[in-house]
């Protein structure tokens, strides 16, 4: 008889846990950086302005985290409109919500779980299927570093000095 530890119960989900622990510092430093006089601003008509940025960098674990507890969403059901009426406090604290949120599915997420397909469907057509933990990968972690590298540019633009993300910034050097 095999007894189960808790890491080997979360031998898969670990290396993720570990990365989401490692990386949720960053975006919330690239969040405090927003200016909050400039909620509004965008880069490009076609852009999300400032604030709704943030906003969604700040809920994505937590939204992606609960989509992902299910079997299946269905895009027919999504609300992709993002909230531009937010404050920086109310997008920092949706940050630590989410966080929080995400976490908790992590630890709670076993290796049958994280290797159970998970699909994607549009009006009830299946858009694609994975496993879940490459959705967690995927669209929760991957989507996540794509939209703060989008906020450290709005604010380069902005004349904000860039935190540090990986290694230093050219405003910021955590070597010197």
């Amino acid at each position: 008889m095999t007894v189960m530890t808790e890491t080997s119960q979360h031998s898969l989900v670990e290396p993720i846990l570990a990365e989401f622990r490692t990386e949720a510092a960053t975006p919330r430093r690239v969040l405090e950086r927003i200016p909050s006089d400039k909620l509004g601003w965008k880069p490009h008509a076609k852009s999300m302005t400032i604030g709704q940025l943030g906003w969604h960098i700040a809920a994505n674990p937590g939204r992606i985290s609960r989509l992902a507890q299910g079997d299946s969403f269905d895009l027919a059901q999504a609300d992709f409109r993002v909230p531009s009426d937010k404050s920086l406090n109310e997008i920092l604290a949706a940050h630590e919500e989410s966080v929080r949120e995400a976490e908790q599915f992590l630890q709670g997420l076993s290796d049958e779980q994280a290797t159970a397909n998970w699909r994607l469907l549009r009006n009830g057509v299946e858009v694609f299927c994975r496993p879940r933990i490459g959705v967690v990968r995927s669209i929760m972690l991957n989507h996540w570093y794509h939209h703060r590298g989008q906020l450290s540019v709005y604010l380069r633009l902005l004349n904000v000095p860039v935190p540090v993300i990986y290694g230093r910034s050219a405003d910021e050097d955590p070597f010197a």
